[in-house]
């Protein structure tokens, strides 16, 4: 949820209600089993954020829905499953799934490269080499992307243990990333790409285009990784109170 309060600040000073909340599993109360993968299924994940709108006391009103990497993968889902409940949809460096699945399946293999990691955390003991000598890995890869150190600091404070760490890579166990094909997007979308993030190629960012009929803005940040928030907080903030305010609830 830390990502997020640039944004959430932002928005409730434009008089928006925004709630940014963590995720299952990364919250020591909310994160079932983690040797049963299916409590970790992107079905799950949806059922969730849903539950929240309506104990938001949204009820079946429409509202505004942004998620970055694992949760704008479920954001691209809900898209296309409740599209009339959905204002608008902002999505962070996660590119549309067709088009990701695409990108992986392109014989260059630039973005399989791009994704190996996905594969090296569904090792056994993937929690104990992330967290290994003080999550060294996870400090390194932050900082190489640019988020600030009191930024990783407060990402740490809730991954950084083994508890939750095996419920953040339960979320790839469950094969939760949408694998097969949904349907095109038409819901407003705004997606936002930072042209320097490691793990997304420019194939998989531009090709989301092709999956949108709706009205689509595609913001590609020069020299912006993969934590956009983190990164630039104030230049994800004016194109996200943009967007929201083109398209009111």
């Amino acid at each position: 949820m830390h990502c997020w309060q640039a944004q959430v600040k932002a928005l409730a000073g434009a008089g928006y209600r925004a709630i940014a909340p963590s995720q299952r599993g990364y919250s020591p109360g909310a994160r079932p089993d983690t040797h049963d993968t299916a409590n970790y299924h992107i079905d799950r994940m949806m059922d969730d954020a849903i539950a929240m709108v309506a104990a938001s006391g949204y009820g079946e009103r429409r509202f505004h829905l942004v998620g970055h990497d694992w949760g704008g993968s479920i954001a691209w889902a809900l898209a296309d499953r409740y599209p009339q409940r959905l204002a608008s949809l902002t999505v962070l460096s996660r590119p549309h799934p067709n088009a990701f699945n695409r990108a992986l399946q392109m014989s260059d293999g630039e973005q399989a490269q791009r994704s190996r990691h996905h594969k090296a955390f569904l090792e056994p003991d993937a929690a104990d080499v992330v967290l290994a000598d003080n999550a060294r890995w996870l400090h390194e890869r932050l900082t190489a992307g640019g988020v600030p150190g009191a930024a990783i600091e407060q990402h740490l404070a809730v991954l950084g243990n083994k508890s939750a760490m095996e419920a953040a890579l339960s979320w790839y166990r469950a094969r939760g990333a949408i694998r097969s094909e949904i349907g095109m997007i038409r819901v407003p979308t705004l997606y936002i790409w930072g042209d320097a993030d490691d793990t997304v190629g420019r194939a998989a960012a531009e090709g989301t285009r092709d999956f949108v009929e709706a009205p689509y803005r595609f913001e590609a940040l020069a020299g912006v990784g993969h934590f956009a928030a983190d990164q630039v907080p104030e230049r994800v903030s004016e194109l996200l109170l943009e967007h929201v305010g083109a398209h009111p609830v």
